[in-house]
């Protein structure tokens, strides 16, 4: 789960991290009691969404008076960023951070995130932090440094300090320095973090270490231990159906393709996705409905993955070990009926129960192509599904 800016700042600072002064704004006319709050003579007024890349797309600008202030906000509340994190369709802006403004002498990269390959929890960072830190990993690797943390030790001073040395701070700030790093760690840990981020960690002009920007995300699978992170959650951010899919206990993430996938177990899922597009299709979704799921449960996902505009046809892809073939099949059934399937239906159900499955889809009298294997059903939807147009709701 993602938090905007002005949210990961407060989580920051309860942490000890500081982070300049800021105001939180839904609607324009509040610019002007917020900037005097600030107390500042430049404002930063910074649209909260929740993508990279803001500033290029003009939803960040500085403003020397109120009145700027005022317009600036007018101007970015409500318009639709479109940036690299994006895509096309872009993000409307539901909200402003007002933020005091700082003279910057250098700018840094301080990020943690978990390292799939060794199991890691690593610490990264750049003396080339801010908007350009991307291509710096891609161009010039040499100039990110990194420490794999052992979740038994934390991270040490030692690895901070040799961190901080190696970025080229300031002997006077190397202390605060490694209070940042440890600071952000404790936060990854306590808060189950799968992404901390301070980009950039600035000095400014006065020799204050502060927080210009922060990205905090989160491990959906541990938020019922974190409600107070929970409840900083903005659905307006989220992809509609994959809020929707959460209701329903789904694990779906919405893609670009053309066939529509229902799967049980992400391995199974995955591999789903693969041989789709092994013979040449494009999956639109994935959806794991889990090993347990219920007739409703089932019925919930094939509604979901047919109400998508994109979808050409289906592959419903099953091997049942707890999950049964004949609980998939009645879901399957029942959806069909109730949103009216204009679409090419192919079903593949191996395991438990697979023989009562079949009887039900064969008895159903729906327009439904059985096959045995995975191979056989992907390519099978791949087939069907060319030259069908969108129109598939009756």
């Amino acid at each position: 789960m993602n938090i905007h800016e002005y949210q990961a700042k407060n989580i920051l600072q309860s942490f000890g991290i500081k982070t300049p002064k800021g105001r939180v704004i839904f609607q324009a006319d509040e610019a002007e009691r917020a900037v005097w709050g600030l107390e500042s003579d430049v404002v930063a007024v910074k649209a909260q969404i929740h993508a990279g890349g803001r500033g290029k797309a003009g939803g960040i600008r500085l403003a020397t008076s109120i009145d700027e202030a005022k317009k600036h906000a007018s101007d970015i509340l409500g318009s639709t960023l479109v940036t690299l994190q994006t895509g096309a369709e872009g993000k409307q802006v539901h909200s402003i951070l007002l933020e005091e403004g700082c003279q910057v002498q250098q700018e840094y990269y301080l990020g943690i995130v978990i390292d799939r390959e060794s199991s890691d929890i690593v610490l990264i960072a750049s003396a080339e932090g801010g908007t350009e830190i991307e291509k710096t990993a891609e161009h010039d690797p040499d100039r990110i440094i990194t420490e794999h943390i052992s979740l038994l030790t934390g991270l040490t001073d030692f690895q901070a300090r040799r961190m901080a040395y190696g970025l080229k701070f300031p002997q006077q700030l190397i202390t605060e320095v490694i209070d940042v790093m440890k600071n952000l760690y404790r936060c990854f840990i306590e808060k189950d973090c799968s992404i901390a981020e301070i980009n950039p960690l600035a000095i400014t002009t006065e020799g204050e270490l502060i927080a210009l920007d922060a990205k905090l995300s989160f491990d959906s699978n541990a938020l019922y231990r974190q409600p107070d992170v929970l409840a900083l959650r903005d659905k307006r951010e989220e992809d509609e159906k994959e809020i929707e899919a959460s209701e329903h206990g789904l694990s779906y993430i919405s893609l670009t393709g053309s066939i529509g996938c229902l799967v049980n177990g992400a391995g199974l899922a995955m591999a789903t996705m693969d041989i789709i597009k092994h013979y040449g299709g494009s999956p639109a979704n994935f959806l794991d409905v889990g090993g347990g799921a219920s007739e409703d449960k089932v019925c919930a996902a094939f509604q979901l993955i047919v109400t998508d505009p994109q979808v050409k046809g289906v592959f419903v892809n099953i091997f049942g070990g707890i999950m049964k073939c004949d609980v998939i099949a009645r879901g399957i059934v029942r959806a069909v009926k109730e949103v009216g399937l204009c679409l090419p239906l192919v079903v593949r159900l191996e395991g438990t129960n697979v023989e009562e499955g079949k009887k039900i889809l064969d008895a159903s009298g729906l327009d439904i192509t059985s096959v045995s294997s995975l191979d056989e059903g992907a390519e099978t939807v791949v087939n069907l599904t060319g030259g069908i147009n969108n129109e598939h709701l009756g």
